[in-house]
């Protein structure tokens, strides 16, 4: 017997690193499975490679999910998710004036968004011939990141280095061996290093502040909830 098929709502969103307007779809039931399943098995590569899946499927496998900067990956699961099951959600917040007591808030992800910051660039100028082209971190090197060692973060920034200028000359980054890149950090001063450090620090992220008021105290605090795990509930 053949049943009736139902009908999925068709969104569309901007990505916010390059403008794209893209269409997709709720999650089905068969989806949200694999999301309960992968937050308790409390595995984050399993999980993110959940999200990667989800995220395929709901833009209709139309989207170079693989090469997508992280920031991109988090702001379409979270409207996915605010289409899929509501967009409240109660999170806890840890009140920052005792560093222990925990409030339940409620939070609109229809109001949560990537933060860009203003002065950020992924143009970083080492001296007057010698600059770096930066590109964003992806899904699996966030997955790395939240493992990892100090040499791996600096295998990290190797792979977001897109190109370096050497006067006219232009090298792309995926010609560069991991030892000529190591080699060309490790001989920056410090100070040339913090210019590749803030590129990181400065890069559009998920960023979203509640005001919550711990019981005990009275205290009222304005907490940010950064990054996709906060609003993973």
């Amino acid at each position: 017997m053949a049943l009736p098929k139902l009908e999925t709502p068709v969104h569309s969103l901007t990505l916010p690193s390059s403008g794209e307007q893209i269409k997709f779809r709720p999650f089905l039931v068969k989806e949200q499975k694999l999301l309960i399943l992968a937050e308790e098995g409390k595995n984050q590569d399993e999980l993110y490679d959940t999200l990667k899946t989800i995220i395929d499927g709901c833009t209709f496998n139309k989207l170079p999910i693989k090469s997508l900067p992280m920031f991109d990956i988090e702001y379409l699961f979270l409207k996915v998710r605010a289409k899929s099951v509501g967009s409240k959600i109660n999170v806890n917040i840890t009140c920052p004036d005792d560093n222990k007591t925990q409030v339940q808030t409620e939070v609109d992800l229809d109001d949560v968004e990537i933060q860009m910051d203003e002065q950020h660039t992924n143009i970083i100028q080492i001296n007057d011939d010698i600059k770096l082209v930066m590109q964003y971190p992806i899904l699996e090197d966030v997955k790395i990141l939240k493992n990892t060692s100090t040499l791996e973060m600096f295998n990290i920034i190797n792979k977001c280095v897109k190109e370096l200028h050497d006067g006219e000359k232009i090298y792309n980054g995926s010609d560069m061996s991991e030892k000529d890149l190591n080699d060309f950090f490790e001989s920056m001063s410090p100070d040339q290093f913090n210019q590749v450090n803030e590129f990181f620090d400065s890069m559009p992220r998920l960023r979203h502040y509640v005001t919550v008021v711990n019981p005990n105290t009275k205290i009222e605090s304005k907490v940010l909830m950064e990054g996709l795990d906060n609003f993973l509930v």
